[in-house]
């Protein structure tokens, strides 16, 4: 058992508020949370079926995501509804009280587009943008539309410019 002093207790608490400050608008949760599934709000499922996709972001101006924003959420697995991880999405319109997005991913799918075209995922380039602090280009994610509690939405990453917007919103139209 490894014991702790106070002040050791002490300065790792101040160092957690330290760097886990995103100096960002929009944050709703303390940074140093782990990202988890929204409490007392079941998720139900990704959305099926073609949303109305409006390009409409309002970046850092009233704390609400809006279509064309990216920004960071607790997002389910697919296979796993009650695991997931914390990611960037791309906020595509509103299904009720639900923000419809898009997972985002560093992660490049040019090299294996058949292998996952097979196993029905579709991703479209979206570039680089400030969403990702080391300025890797991104892909977007156009088969799945995932449900994202507005309250659940850590930080407000970027808004994506209205072209690329309207590119992704295309392939999300055919895809789906």
């Amino acid at each position: 058992m490894v014991k702790r002093s106070r002040r050791g207790s002490q300065l790792a608490r101040a160092l957690g508020r330290v760097l886990g400050r995103t100096g960002r608008q929009g944050d709703t949760l303390t940074p140093t949370q782990r990202p988890t599934p929204a409490r007392g709000t079941a998720y139900p499922g990704d959305f099926v079926g073609t949303p109305e996709i409006t390009y409409a972001p309002i970046p850092g101006n009233d704390n609400v995501a809006d279509p064309g924003e990216i920004v960071w959420t607790w997002v389910p697995y697919e296979e796993d509804h009650s695991q997931g991880k914390d990611r960037p999405v791309l906020v595509i319109g509103r299904d009720g009280p639900w923000l419809l997005a898009l997972p985002l991913t560093s992660k490049d799918h040019d090299h294996d587009a058949d292998q996952e075209a097979r196993a029905g995922r579709l991703w479209t380039d979206v570039g680089t943008g400030t969403w990702d602090s080391h300025g890797r280009a991104s892909e977007v994610r156009v088969d799945r539309i995932v449900r994202v509690n507005p309250d659940r939405v850590r930080r407000e990453g970027a808004a994506l410019d209205e072209p690329r917007f309207n590119k992704v919103a295309d392939a999300v139209r055919r895809a789906n």
